[in-house]
């Protein structure tokens, strides 16, 4: 009977450190969403608490870092963003990868940038919270007919 006790407890230890260690996609997609509008926005501050100082991006026209996204920022009129199908997966205890669609509507440098993006991140548990520290997108290309 000891045993089985003790079998029950290794169980019961394990399924709560597995709930505690899985990140909440709600959170996380939360963050997304902030980093998003922050730079929708213009709002370098806003998007620097939720982005890593030594962020990385990969993109059609190159490699950015932090100070080449805040660059950006002000070159970009979004008009809006609407982010679906998002879902993430847990890479340890403090890494995420997230995937999913984003709609955008707006300008770049003055030409129209509007489309749908696949995009992913990657966000890692930073200063108490989580901050991304990879971003790619890339607009879907137009269906042939």
């Amino acid at each position: 009977m000891k045993k089985y006790m003790t079998y029950a407890m290794i169980a019961f230890f394990a399924t709560i450190t597995i709930s505690l260690a899985a990140p909440d996609k709600g959170a996380v997609m939360a963050k997304e969403q902030a980093a998003w509008q922050a730079f929708k926005d213009k709002n370098a501050d806003g998007f620097k608490k939720v982005v890593h100082a030594d962020f990385r991006g990969v993109y059609d026209e190159g490699v950015s870092d932090m100070q080449k996204e805040l660059d950006d920022m002000k070159k970009w009129d979004m008009k809006s963003f609407t982010i679906s199908d998002y879902n993430i997966v847990s890479v340890g205890t403090d890494t995420v990868m997230s995937t999913y669609k984003v709609v955008v509507e707006g300008t770049y440098d003055g030409k129209d940038a509007s489309g749908t993006f696949n995009a992913g991140s990657v966000w890692k548990m930073a200063k108490g919270g989580w901050q991304a520290i990879f971003h790619t997108n890339v607009k879907q290309a137009a269906a042939e007919r």
